[in-house]
């Protein structure tokens, strides 16, 4: 199986000059995707764009929504996007796919210059819990949860809603171990996951095959 390529950073650069607004939020993106958001002003992202900081303004009227605008791009490119098409190109069950999540991460902790997961990086920055960043960060990984729990389900797991927590949890471990430079964390999650199938009597051999 070839390895998974992990969608590139926008970059302003490469967006077309007429297209102010997708090479503002190409800037931001390329930005808080490697230095967090906090770090990141808007003078940055300005410069970064080469755009005027009215225009700039006219198009995202504050910071908060130009990084809503960035939570919302990084779930369609990644988990919305090249995730589940991943899973997808890999297997054909859900308990593959599920297993399958693992080896994506693989990859992608493999990859020159990876950054981990904005959701968790972005949640973990912003501290108000009636933050509408914040809030965000949370429903876009609950709709990862959910994936799971479909995914689960289809597997014949007796509790699809905790089996889906326990995942995610060995999923987000994984990422911040990664983070802290342990390449083999998906290996080692990968490991833990296929017990966690075992105890709730997944088999590979008795599982029909999903549909896309």
């Amino acid at each position: 199986m070839s390895a998974a390529q992990p969608p590139p950073l926008l970059s302003a650069q490469s967006a077309a000059p007429s297209q102010v607004r997708d090479r503002i939020l190409a800037a931001a993106y390329e930005l808080f995707s490697r230095h967090g958001i906090r770090a990141v002003g808007i003078d940055a992202i300005i410069h970064h764009s080469g755009v005027a900081k009215m225009t700039l303004y006219r198009h995202f009227p504050s910071k908060e929504d130009l990084v809503l605008a960035f939570l919302d791009q990084r779930w369609s490119l990644w988990t919305g996007g090249w995730l589940t098409n991943e899973l997808e190109r890999r297997a054909t069950t859900a308990r593959d796919r599920l297993l399958a999540i693992f080896d994506v991460f693989d990859d992608w902790f493999r990859t020159p210059g990876f950054e981990g997961c904005a959701f968790i990086n972005v949640m973990l920055e912003t501290t108000d819990a009636d933050s509408p960043v914040r809030r965000a960060t949370v429903g876009y990984l609950k709709q990862t949860r959910e994936y799971v729990e479909g995914l689960a389900r289809a597997a014949g797991v007796a509790d699809p809603v905790g089996f889906a927590a326990q995942w995610h949890m060995l999923m987000k471990g994984s990422i911040v171990t990664a983070c802290e430079g342990d390449v083999d964390a998906a290996k080692r999650a990968r490991a833990l996951g296929t017990l966690l199938l075992a105890s709730e009597g997944v088999r590979a051999s008795a599982e029909p095959t999903v549909s896309n």
